[in-house]
């Protein structure tokens, strides 16, 4: 199996995604890091908690990481994930407790310790990547690749439609802290980044056969995803918010099921209408080479994204 490490804000897609990494059968979660982004770190350990707890797995660290942004305050969300942060689905007060470990140093941690073997998965801001980059400079020639839930390319219409950072052109990871993004970016890590270009597209969406699987399975977490589908639709959401995270659990599985392309990428950190705006440079001329080259997603398998998530959830 492939060891990963979930860095994560939960948030109903990242507890999606912590559901579909354990019970994907093909991943061994090595720990889960807890970021602000959703919600401040501290409750979103909570929550990653209450997440282990609903599975009923006890074996996996979970460690919180920053509190704030690396240089600006911490900025709400518009896009509310409930009172609980998971959907208003009441899960108890979890029993779990955190490790006490400070995240970015469980991340230097677990990559030292499984050289070359550790896909980073951040679901979240990159705030704690970069402060692990800070402790350990060569982290980034460390892991096998940092898998990215983060940025809009322009690849479709959908990249900037729904948009999620608080500005017409921004994606909501990397808003709530461009500058870790930067550093992220420019430190050499091989870096899958899916962006909204395919995380909020239209066929990422639960259709009436996904839902049918969902109430025919006796499992909890199929009774909690069908909770969080109907949360983000009586706010007349699509049900691609419950999804967006667990895209890159399905990229550490299997590769294939995300098109990527290679492009030059730079992260916007001053403009008032484009803070954290991933710029993508695809220009056929006078292309600016110096900016990070990453794989960015284009196009996904949705068909087969959706019935791997739900042969997980109903497993």
């Amino acid at each position: 199996m492939k060891r990963i490490l979930l860095d994560c804000d939960p948030g109903i897609d990242d507890s999606t995604a912590i559901l579909f990494a354990i019970k994907s059968g093909a991943l061994h979660v090595e720990a889960i890091t807890t970021v602000s982004g959703n919600l401040t770190a501290d409750r979103t350990c909570a929550n990653a908690l209450k997440t282990l707890e609903l599975l009923d797995v006890d074996d996996i660290p979970v460690s919180q990481g920053t509190l704030h942004p690396l240089v600006r305050p911490f900025p709400r969300d518009p896009f509310s994930h409930g009172d609980d942060g998971l959907g208003n689905t009441a899960l108890p007060p979890p029993r779990l407790q955190p490790t006490g470990s400070f995240g970015p140093d469980v991340i230097v941690d677990t990559v030292n310790r499984y050289l070359g073997e550790i896909t980073l998965v951040a679901t979240g801001p990159l705030t704690n990547v970069a402060v692990a980059l800070t402790k350990d400079p060569s982290l980034a020639k460390k892991v096998q690749r940092l898998v990215v839930i983060g940025g809009a390319f322009g690849f479709n219409r959908w990249a900037y439609t729904y948009a999620t950072g608080d500005n017409p052109a921004s994606e909501w990871n990397i808003f709530v802290d461009p500058e870790a993004a930067k550093m992220v970016f420019e430190s050499g890590m091989p870096i899958t980044a899916i962006g909204l270009d395919v995380a909020v597209h239209p066929d990422i969406n639960f259709r009436p056969e996904h839902i049918a699987r969902l109430e025919a399975s006796s499992r909890r977490e199929a009774s909690y995803l069908l909770e969080l589908i109907r949360f983000v639709r009586d706010r007349k959401f699509e049900s691609y918010c419950v999804l967006i995270d667990s895209l890159a659990i399905a990229a550490a599985i299997d590769p294939s099921v995300i098109e990527t392309r290679s492009i030059h990428v730079g992260i916007e950190t001053e403009g008032q209408l484009t803070r954290g705006q991933t710029v993508a440079d695809i220009r056929a001329n006078f292309r600016w080479t110096h900016l990070p080259l990453i794989d960015a997603a284009c196009d996904v398998d949705y068909p087969r994204f959706m019935n791997m998530l739900i042969d997980a959830i109903t497993a």
